[in-house]
């Protein structure tokens, strides 16, 4: 399952979306918007969201990152918590996004640990201020363990509720073929008993549907904490999720229009990046690239992401990570098409520049035995993308070494072998006999 993190404000739309058939049994109004400045929450208050003008307001940045109070980032006022207004927010909103913020992300009790990010502040999330006590705060979350889903529910909820988490969480596992018969079963048998009398029927029913929800729309990822139960009405305070975006291909019409931003303090995507991100939500094959160091002289093309780990974990041992240019992987069965792309992709990358050394690129096309991707199918794709490239290839001195193994891996090789030598491309090529990453010891090996 490959997780990607998205923003409370896109989190909180897709539940929104979908509440009817969760939640039934509970209202949530669901009135919240992202902007990226004071000027721009103005304007949605004359227009989409006249709200804004009516009633008490919080807000915070929405970029990724959690202990947001903790690091003096959310809007409210501690002793007349409902007199935040329009101009308030907007006034705070452009304060912090003129200047880059500090931000700690783990904390001692108030105490910040370690060294801080440092970046500017991009984009807020802006929502009404909810009146409420702290007795009516829960907390729940959905993630997979193993080969698991775990459900954890608090009847504390809030920044307090990772400090004594054994003795205030509870814990249910189901399998991945369990029933719903049997998930209601568990979660009403586990309800947190401490969660107020009054409460617990509608506690059962709300997680019952959250989890039902966490499953069906494919997160990966989802924490609610707090959200505040009065009676059947509920708001959503603070919540975090990652989408499981293997599904993203089939799930376009569940999640809307999905942005999977940078977290605080990373550099932007590049182009490129963002192209095979765009090709991957397409698919239902897995396509990742993550480029480290353009003028590197080391680029793979690897299929499967624990096959990546081993390569790059290789390649850092034999070369030191600084050769490494890229890390990533096609996988999953990529039609011939989308192998074609996504080799274009990183070829087109490595042969922009000369290695500054004057050495020659290295490009390893390597993997595991395969289970069901078509071996020779993925390499026409490969083989395409040489014609189109063998030029470059070729000036920046490009010594491929191949290895593969799965289901027509025989013809993919020999393919391969043929197109290369007859292009021109200096290549090696070996198939499930040889130890998967031997081509990195023969690449980069001192001789």
């Amino acid at each position: 399952m490959a997780q990607k993190a998205i923003r409370e404000y896109d989190a909180k739309s897709i539940l929104a979306r979908h509440w009817d058939s969760y939640f039934p049994n509970f209202n949530y109004p669901y009135q919240t918007i992202l902007v990226t400045s004071g000027e721009e929450l103005i304007k949605a208050s004359e227009t989409t969201h006249p709200w804004l003008k009516e009633k008490p307001l919080v807000a915070k940045p929405d970029m990724l990152f959690g202990k947001r109070g903790k690091n003096d980032l959310v809007l409210f006022k501690v002793n007349k918590p409902g007199d935040v207004t329009l101009e308030d927010a907007a006034k705070w909103i452009d304060e912090k996004r003129a200047e880059k913020q500090s931000v700690y992300f783990s904390f001692d009790g108030d105490e910040p640990q370690g060294e801080p990010s440092v970046d500017y502040l991009t984009h807020f999330i802006v929502e009404p201020f909810t009146p409420h006590d702290q007795s009516e705060e829960y907390y729940i979350s959905a993630t997979v363990v193993g080969d698991d889903d775990v459900l954890y529910m608090s009847a504390e909820g809030g920044m307090e509720v990772e400090e004594g988490w054994d003795e205030k969480v509870t814990e249910v596992k189901f399998s991945i073929t369990a029933t719903e018969e049997e998930i209601e079963k568990a979660i009403r048998e586990n309800i947190p008993a401490d969660v107020k009398e009054e409460d617990k029927e509608n506690f059962a029913k709300f997680a019952i549907g959250f989890f039902q929800a966490y499953r069906e729309l494919n997160f990966a990822y989802l924490e609610i904490n707090p959200f505040v139960m009065q009676g059947t009405n509920i708001e959503l305070l603070d919540m975090v999720a990652k989408l499981d975006d293997t599904a993203g291909f089939m799930m376009v019409d569940h999640w809307g229009k999905i942005e999977y931003p940078t977290p605080f303090g990373m550099e932007a995507k590049s182009p490129e990046e963002e192209a095979i991100e765009v090709a991957d939500s397409k698919t239902g094959a897995s396509l990742k690239l993550t480029v480290l160091k353009p003028e590197a002289r080391i680029w793979t093309m690897v299929a499967g992401g624990g096959a990546s780990v081993v390569y790059a974990d290789t390649i850092a041992d034999f070369a030191g990570i600084d050769d490494l240019a890229n890390y990533g992987e096609y996988s999953g069965g990529p039609t011939t098409g989308e192998t074609k792309f996504y080799a274009e992709t990183i070829f087109d990358l490595m042969t922009r520049e000369p290695d500054p050394q004057g050495r020659g690129k290295v490009l390893i096309i390597g993997g595991a035995i395969a289970n069901f991707t078509d071996v020779a199918k993925t390499f026409t794709g490969i083989i395409q993308a040489f014609e189109n490239y063998q030029d470059k290839l070729k000036e920046v001195g490009t010594k491929i070494y191949v290895r593969r193994g799965g289901p027509n891996y025989e013809k993919g090789l020999k393919d391969i072998k043929e197109a290369a030598d007859r292009m021109g491309l200096d290549i090696e090529v070996y198939g499930p006999e040889t130890h998967v990453t031997d081509i990195v010891r023969m690449a980069l090996e001192e001789k």
